[in-house]
């Protein structure tokens, strides 16, 4: 028999309410996915697939459907018809499902798991927000240059006044840009995210118009062939919502500022990338490009491929995150372009999505069973940078079949925790301050200063998944190295040979 609440909620799915639509979701998820896994031998991947066809075939039919005598059976249902088709296209044997397994499919996921699956996003929003805004809030307001500490190691070698700030906008404008090009919602995280936005389409003109106190510096120094690569990142991950809102003349800047950097040549390094993905965006938006930077990146990426997903950083190997940090979602994302203008084969990208497929088994491996990483290498102070690559394989929906979307949102999600929490990591206008997990100068590379620190903002990629992806409504799972150290089953790692 129907209850009152449970056909208001079906009522206000159908009338287009993604709310309870979620709620829909993460009411009924265990116990499909618990039917699907012992209704036929397949996959944990396969039997989410199914019912994430099961939730998006619901929501585009919504406004024709009746309202089930039980939601939960008529989910059950559905989900068995999707998974026998498939099957039997593929001639795969089925299994009947025990009268005790299906006993278990009425039981409620507890209030706990719930209020943590919510949890889980509500964090991550709301501390990307805390990270970004300084940065573009006062980029808006034309106060970056007045506002924004300029805290330089001990040591430092360039000329901190002329880079530092570009070093905050690109770096911040990479991070945020998946999160920002979702639409506009009324939920609390939509506001924060709309204020973000709204904040950035007014300071972004203020980056290249001459007359502005926050005009950055593209003109001089090496420094900027990094952080100009940054912007150009974040205009290719979010075009629509973020570059072709701008008026004609910052559009015409920006590819002023682009093309002046030419006259600098890139270290031989992870530097090349920087050079190739501002071409390769000047070529996504029909702008002349110098098809030799792009060219001379990836043929080098190539040479310095030296196997199971990792990158040699120019001729010698490097043990640091600089993978993650650069190499592969820079690679990826300009092979992507290239792809598609047809000056790259497509099976150099498949080969390189691969590669960052790899590499990021790695990174969620390095999370410890208490959320920690390890700070080895260059560059630490660019804190969940270092897992960028391990973000955008989730963003892209790409993980391997044996690394839930779940265990990857529980996994860094620990180790925000554990980073943010207790805000050692931000000075008292919550702008960040030199360090890993403090402030901690000492640690900091010579190259590093404060505007460094928000290439940070790399690892919160999986926002830009809306809200009713499986990234966040599945239930929280235990990450590799967690299900290792506590006896439980975990699959074998080994090298791969591409």
């Amino acid at each position: 028999m129907k209850s009152q609440t449970e056909i208001e909620q079906w009522q206000a799915f159908q009338q287009g309410n993604e709310e309870a639509y979620t709620a829909l979701y993460r009411q009924h998820v265990q116990a499909l996915y618990r039917y699907g896994m012992c209704l036929v031998p397949v996959s944990e991947a396969f039997v989410f697939d199914c019912i994430h066809d099961v939730f998006t075939e619901i929501w585009a039919k919504r406004e024709r459907l009746s309202v089930p005598d039980n939601v939960r059976f008529y989910l059950l249902h559905a989900l068995k018809i999707r998974i026998l088709h498939l099957l039997q296209r593929k001639e795969r044997p089925t299994e009947t499902i025990s009268q005790l397994d299906f006993d278990s499919l009425w039981v409620e996921p507890s209030a706990e798991e719930v209020l943590m699956i919510k949890d889980d996003r509500a964090f991550w929003a709301n501390l990307l927000y805390k990270i970004a805004y300084p940065v573009i809030h006062n980029l808006a307001e034309g106060t970056l240059r007045k506002n924004m500490p300029l805290e330089i190691p001990p040591i430092y070698y360039s000329n901190v006044d002329k880079v530092c700030y570009m070093e905050a906008v690109g770096r911040t404008l990479a991070g945020v840009a998946p999160w920002l090009a979702l639409p506009d919602d009324d939920t609390k995280e939509g506001a924060l995210r709309k204020q973000l936005r709204t904040d950035l389409m007014k300071g972004l003109p203020r980056c290249v118009d001459p007359n502005s106190p926050d005009y950055l510096n593209f003109r001089t120094e090496q420094q900027p062939i990094v952080d100009a690569s940054f912007i150009a990142h974040g205009f290719l991950r979010a075009t629509k919502a973020l570059w072709e809102p701008l008026d004609t003349l910052t559009k015409k800047r920006f590819v002023e500022e682009f093309k002046s950097l030419r006259n600098r040549k890139a270290a031989y390094n992870n530097w090349l990338l920087f050079s190739g993905i501002i071409e390769c965006f000047l070529m996504q938006i029909g702008e002349q490009y110098d098809p030799a930077r792009i060219d001379f990146a990836l043929q080098k990426m190539k040479e310095w491929y030296v196997g199971d997903g990792w990158y040699s950083d120019g001729p010698k190997f490097s043990m640091d995150y600089y993978n993650s940090f650069v190499i592969h979602p820079m690679l990826v994302d300009m092979l992507k372009v290239c792809v598609e203008k047809k000056i790259s084969k497509k099976e150099d990208y498949d080969d390189a999505m691969k590669r960052m497929v790899r590499h990021s088994e790695f990174l969620e491996r390095l999370i410890s069973p208490e959320g920690t990483f390890p700070p080895f290498g260059r560059s630490i102070t660019y804190r969940t940078a270092a897992f960028q690559a391990l973000a955008q394989t989730a963003l892209m929906e790409q993980l391997p079949e044996h690394i839930t979307p779940a265990q990857v949102r529980s996994g860094l999600t620990k180790v925000m925790h554990n980073m943010f929490d207790q805000n050692q990591n931000f000075d008292k206008n919550n702008w960040l301050v030199l360090g890993f997990n403090g402030s901690q100068p000492l640690i900091a590379d010579v190259y590093t200063c404060t505007g460094s620190l928000y290439l940070t903002t790399l690892g919160f990629l999986p926002l830009g998944l809306p809200a009713i992806n499986r990234f966040w409504t599945d239930p929280p799972a235990d990450w590799t190295a967690k299900k290792a150290w506590s006896g439980q089953p975990t699959k074998k790692d080994y090298k791969v040979d591409y």
